[in-house]
């Protein structure tokens, strides 16, 4: 299946809300508890959580750098993917609890993550050579704390990890190879009939971070091409977001009424030349949408 062309009805534009300026914008999130919008900037090593209700942003800094993380049924803790490991992380505190290496003796870190509808951590890493190489995996966290290697193809740059609202379907991507990827995923955490869902056909452009919607629609930030862009369940594009910046990265569908698109986006990769004319490049943006999200899955398990 393949991306068709939107029709110009379903085409809006994002405007600007955060300023941030992150290098390396990923992992935005919704806590529907809290009412709150979360991400990370990569590469600046820090957590990042913005309150609509106040206007006010707020940031932790890291140990090493946070590629991806996941809200926990207790809500006053998130559980960590950083470069190197997983690690519960106290929010009051601002405390981490280490949990599982990952990856240990291989030159990647960990990338994109975000929790099954089981509430297990599913993740993937990135190669750190340049170029990036096939050499990493895909992860499970399960309930247990153990970290189970996902039976899907080796990425050099995992991205777009996402679930079906009923959690039967798996969507990933690797960033290097311009395709979406799903399967079937198993209550049990099986894994069958791993396939192609959609084609990026635009030149340089690459699929990264991305959430669905209750609908069950991918919406999927595209690094490179400036927009947002929006596959029904049958792979073939319905709505796109165009985004006043050339690297959006990440998508969470949030607010009262889970109908505001946040997108992160990202600095990395533009020189002085393109920064001076993007000069947005690494804030937050928002658009709204006419559709609906899910409440972001939550980890089941709690630090000890």
């Amino acid at each position: 299946m393949s991306a068709g062309a939107p029709s110009r009805a379903a085409s809006q534009r994002a405007a600007l809300l955060l300023d941030t300026k992150c290098t390396l914008g990923e992992a935005a999130t919704w806590c529907a508890k809290t009412g709150r919008f979360y991400w990370t900037d990569i590469e600046g090593a820090r957590l990042w959580r913005y309150d609509p209700g106040d206007g006010r942003s707020t940031f932790w800094r890291m140990p090493e750098r946070l590629a991806s993380f996941a809200l926990c049924a207790n809500p006053h803790y998130l559980l960590l993917g950083l470069a190197t490991h997983l690690a519960f992380f106290d929010l009051a505190t601002g405390e981490t609890q280490r949990i599982v290496d990952v990856e240990p003796g291989l030159n990647t870190r960990v990338n994109d993550g975000r929790c099954d509808r089981q509430g297990r951590f599913v993740f993937g890493t990135k190669d750190e050579s340049a170029p990036a190489q096939p050499v990493g995996g895909f992860y499970r966290l399960n309930h247990d704390l153990s970290l189970e290697r996902l039976p899907l193809p080796a990425p050099a740059i995992s991205n777009s990890i996402a679930f079906s609202p009923d959690g039967a379907t798996m969507y990933y991507c690797d960033s290097k190879i311009p395709e979406i990827r799903v399967c079937d995923y198993r209550a049990d955490g099986s894994i069958a009939n791993d396939r192609l869902f959609t084609r990026v056909t635009d030149a340089g452009v690459e699929p990264d971070g991305s959430t669905v919607d209750r609908d069950g629609g991918l919406w999927n930030a595209q690094w490179a091409g400036a927009r947002v862009v929006r596959y029904g369940p049958d792979g073939v594009e319905t709505d796109r977001i165009d985004v006043p910046t050339a690297q959006p990265s990440c998508v969470a569908l949030g607010g009262p009424r889970l109908g505001t698109l946040y997108i992160t986006s990202a600095r990395a990769d533009l020189d002085a030349a393109a920064l001076a004319k993007d000069t947005r490049a690494g804030g937050v943006f928002v658009a709204t949408t006419g559709r609906r999200g899910l409440p972001e899955p939550e980890f089941q398990r709690a630090p000890a």
